[in-house]
């Protein structure tokens, strides 16, 4: 199969396993091509998949993360100590781990195309990694709370793991129990990492998107917890502070220089 092949036969596929979806016709445009199928990953709910849907899938989104390119996280420059502050696509760094700003039904995000983290990570990991995260709520039987994780495979991202952490929202002004909780992602998702024995863990800036947590605040936190975690644990663990744009990585510059 070529990639045009394998985009026509995952979308046609997708669309079929949804009644409403039925009859969809598959635009001329590669471009408008690519943003339904990720809006079909998006709409999935978290059921099984046969093996020839899976495989297709692997395949396309490997291909898809060939052209997009691969940065590791062993070659990064650390800043401070083994801190590094790396500005790009968190689903294409190779580390250990990558972390999720995820919501607490732990399901990734559900509406098509939309542009926060916790939507791309499940896109290219692919519709694995919502079953494997249903799975992992249905055996807890609530909802994660505000500041926990959960560690699962990364399946078809570059990174071996994904930690997803829920980030507090902020609706009004910042409160203590707001930074408090924002502090507690962090320790929680390097727990995680120090408990499964990874040497590198990227994060990206939890809570500042769709939460609304203030970016210089939550930078300060995100610098303080990392550094006080590994000085307290002693693990030799190269950790990344990933950012999107620029204000957060001037902040994040400033800080850890």
């Amino acid at each position: 199969m070529t990639q045009e092949e394998r985009l026509g036969y995952l979308i046609k596929t997708l669309a079929t396993e949804q009644p409403r979806y039925a009859g969809l016709e598959l635009p001329a445009d590669r471009g408008e091509k690519r943003a339904l199928l990720r809006a079909l990953f998006n709409l999935r709910p978290p059921l099984p998949a046969d093996e020839r849907l899976l495989a297709v899938q692997d395949e396309y989104l490997a291909e898809e993360l060939r052209a997009r390119g691969t940065t590791l996280a062993a070659e990064l420059a650390p800043l401070s100590g083994d801190i590094c502050l790396w500005q790009g696509d968190i689903t294409t760094l190779a580390a250990d781990a990558v972390v999720n700003a995820a919501n607490s039904a732990m399901l990734g995000c559900f509406v098509p195309c939309h542009r926060c983290i916790d939507n791309a990570i499940h896109t290219y990991a692919g519709i694995q990694l919502r079953l494997v995260c249903h799975e992992l709520m249905e055996r807890q039987g609530h909802e994660e709370p505000t500041g926990g994780a959960k560690i699962t495979p990364a399946f078809n991202l570059p990174s071996r793991y994904v930690i997803h952490t829920v980030g507090p929202i902020v609706y009004a002004s910042l409160t203590r129990r707001e930074r408090d909780e924002l502090a507690s992602c962090y320790r929680s998702c390097l727990k995680l990492a120090k408990e499964n024995g990874l040497k590198s863990v990227a994060f990206c800036c939890i809570s500042t998107g769709e939460f609304r947590f203030p970016n210089a605040a939550a930078a300060q936190i995100a610098v303080d917890t990392v550094r006080e975690f590994l000085k307290e644990e002693g693990v030799g663990m190269r950790v990344i502070f990933n950012v999107f744009k620029d204000i957060d990585r001037e902040i994040y510059a400033g800080l850890l220089r």
